[in-house]
C-alpha cells in the first residue's frame, strides 16, 4: 500500500525511540534541503532545547550506530539510517491552536 506508512510488522523492535526518531528525521530533512549536515545550533533552534541537551542526544545517537559523527568536525554527521524507516518529521512535535478574536 503506502509505502510511508506501510513500515513493517507492529512486532519489530523499535531501533529508536520517538525522539530519536524526531531528531533522526531532522538530520535526513535538513540534509535534503541545505545540502549540507545541521549544525547543534541548527537542533536548538527546531527542537527549542539546550545545547548540552542536543550534544547529549547526538552523543547517544552515535554511540547506538544510528548517525556517524566525527569529534571536532562541524556538520559531520551523517546518517546511518534508511530514509523510508524514518518517521515523519515533526508528527510527535505538539501542536498549539490559538483562537484569536474571540
Amino acid at each position: 500500500m503506502n509505502q510511508l506508512l506501510d513500515r513493517g510488522s507492529p512486532t519489530e523492535p523499535a531501533r529508536f525511540t520517538a525522539k530519536q526518531g524526531q531528531y533522526l528525521a531532522f538530520i535526513w530533512a535538513y540534509s535534503q534541503i541545505n545540502r549540507r549536515a545541521p549544525a547543534e545550533a541548527d537542533f536548538e533552534r527546531y527542537f527549542k532545547v539546550t545545547a548540552p541537551s542536543v550534544h547529549q542526544m547526538l552523543k547517544t545517537l552515535n554511540q547506538q550506530g544510528l548517525i556517524d559523527k566525527q569529534p571536532g568536525v562541524a556538520r559531520s554527521i551523517q546518517l546511518r539510517v534508511a530514509p523510508q524507516e524514518l518517521p515523519i518529521l515533526g508528527l510527535d512535535q505538539p501542536v498549539i491552536i490559538t483562537a484569536s478574536g474571540h
